[in-house]
């Protein structure tokens, strides 16, 4: 009996797609915002808010969730250490996604992934410059 896949599979394998999303979340993580499509920001953004409830534990074993997850010590760092902090009066809802005019090549509908909280963004913005 063939299983169906839970969420998009975006003409992928299971392997790559979940790299893609992990790619996509550090992106985020890394730089505060990201440009992509409508349907890969759609895929994200769930596993991004994800991530963040996991930081917002702050456990040891949510951290190792997290490093099991990105692959990338310094971005998970920054995750629990950084993002998580602001968003602590929140329950969900930390990814918002801004429609921005379709891609010329093929009319694809992009987005503009990022993080809701407006004190975030200038934090990040000015943390990725000094680096």
């Amino acid at each position: 009996m063939k299983k169906l896949v839970f969420g998009k599979k975006l003409s992928r394998g299971r392997s790559s797609r979940e790299m893609l999303f992990v790619s996509l979340v550090e992106g985020l993580i890394g730089n505060g915002k990201i440009v992509t499509t409508k349907a890969k920001a759609k895929a994200v953004a769930g596993f991004a808010d994800k991530l963040v409830t996991l930081a917002k534990k702050g456990t040891l074993s949510s951290k190792r969730l997290i490093l099991k997850k990105l692959k990338n010590s310094k971005l998970s760092s920054k995750l629990w250490q950084d993002i998580a902090k602001l968003f602590e009066d929140r329950n969900g809802g930390y990814t918002r996604i801004v429609p921005l005019v379709s891609r010329k090549g093929d009319l694809a509908k992009m987005v503009r992934l990022e993080w809701t909280s407006k004190k975030k963004d200038e934090n990040l913005s000015t943390k990725t410059k000094r680096n």
